[in-house]
């Protein structure tokens, strides 16, 4: 269900701006970005989860999970280009987060008017021994009928029929947990929340973007017009969130399109997601891409992304003791990766990765070239 006027309070948010800044504090030599002095390379264990060769070549948006003794990874699969219809969802299963399962397809689009749609993998929600899986299809042009939907599992192996959620959004990262137990997804400029442990009903749409009757759809083009209807200097998209110890909730979102200056921004909110803050840029450097924001077992807050400029690399671990200073910095990924057949928009080297702790790792998905696909385990006694 969509209770945009319950959920959206007075539109732009509960404030009229953030009041507490978050900054990776990066480093600039003559007005480029540098990587910070005291970043420490890690060597971590590598996996890789899918690598073609002649067809289905394009992968991308990958998310991990861990449910009933067994890693989960799931992201997009196409033929050959980003987005494009006949996109399909695969998934990959470990016990060790070592040795992989063969891929399988978990989703694939329906077809309408004799036209193939296109899915995008959105991430894990484990509850007990049920997994539930999420991912949104869509047609062309512009991300037409853009739906949410989620499939479970009982045992690792056989899936659900698809639920339509009745959220028109595609998500950034899968739900969340706050404290209270709501589950909050974070999509591009739009953060639907839930007080249903399942993650499968009453979902209500808050966000970003502007005055109540302003969303109509949450997806990979819709964050463009309602950037420049609010009349933000740049497009934001693809929001990542955590929850400090005072409780506010913090969204750092992607930056991009012609405004974008190697920034962050970010918004608040602190009545549980119901109600955000208009964002503002942040000292916090970025070099146009997906991150993720995560917790460990000793409290202190992670990112994970390409914080510093050119395609995609090096991947760096951030970590914060408040969740406003990201102070420690980890260079954990800087290898080549060969692509194997060119697509539309498709490069980077680490791209989109999702985090999980777990097992005294932390685990890192990413795309390689938006092609392969990798898992990435980092000891947490490195991150010390």
């Amino acid at each position: 269900m969509i209770g945009v006027a319950a959920a959206m309070g007075a539109g732009g948010g509960a404030t009229a701006e953030p009041v507490a800044p978050m900054t990776n504090h990066p480093s600039w030599v003559d007005g480029k970005l540098a990587p910070w002095p005291d970043m420490k390379r890690l060597e971590p264990q590598v996996a890789t989860l899918y690598r073609p060769a002649t067809e289905w070549t394009y992968s991308h948006h990958p998310h991990l999970g861990w449910c009933a003794g067994r890693y989960h990874a799931m992201w997009s699969n196409g033929r050959i280009d980003e987005d494009a219809p006949g996109q399909r969802v695969l998934w990959a299963t470990s016990q060790d987060g070592r040795i992989w399962t063969e891929p399988a397809v978990l989703a694939e689009p329906s077809v309408r008017d004799g036209k193939e749609r296109i899915l995008t993998a959105a991430g894990f929600l484990a509850r007990g021994r049920t997994l539930t899986a999420y991912f949104a299809e869509y047609g062309e042009p512009e991300c037409s009928d853009t739906r949410l939907f989620a499939v479970t599992s009982r045992d690792g192996k056989g899936w659900s029929k698809p639920v339509d959620l009745g959220v028109p959004v595609c998500p950034n990262h899968g739900p969340h947990a706050t404290r209270s137990g709501r589950l909050i997804i974070a999509g591009n400029i739009g953060f639907p929340y839930t007080d249903d442990r399942a993650g499968l009903k009453g979902w209500h749409m808050a966000g970003v973007y502007g005055e109540p009757g302003a969303f109509t759809k949450d997806d990979p083009h819709a964050f463009w017009g309602i950037s420049k209807q609010r009349g933000w200097p740049t497009a934001l998209c693809e929001g990542s969130f955590l929850q400090t110890a005072d409780g506010t909730l913090r969204m750092l979102l992607r930056s991009t399109g012609p405004g974008f200056r190697h920034r962050l921004w970010y918004a608040e909110s602190r009545d549980d997601g119901a109600t955000w803050s208009d964002p503002v840029e942040a000292d916090f450097s970025d070099c146009n891409t997906k991150f993720h924001l995560g917790k460990l077992p000793d409290g202190r807050f992670t990112y994970v992304g390409s914080p510093l400029a050119g395609s995609r690399c090096p991947l760096v671990v951030s970590t914060s003791r408040d969740g406003l200073s990201f102070d420690r910095h980890y260079d954990i990924g800087r290898t080549p990766y060969a692509m194997s057949r060119a697509g539309r928009w498709k490069g980077g080297e680490y791209g989109y990765p999702h985090s999980l702790v777990h097992d005294g790792r932390l685990w890192v998905i990413v795309s390689r070239q938006k092609e392969g696909v990798e898992v990435l385990g980092v000891p947490l006694k490195d991150l010390a």
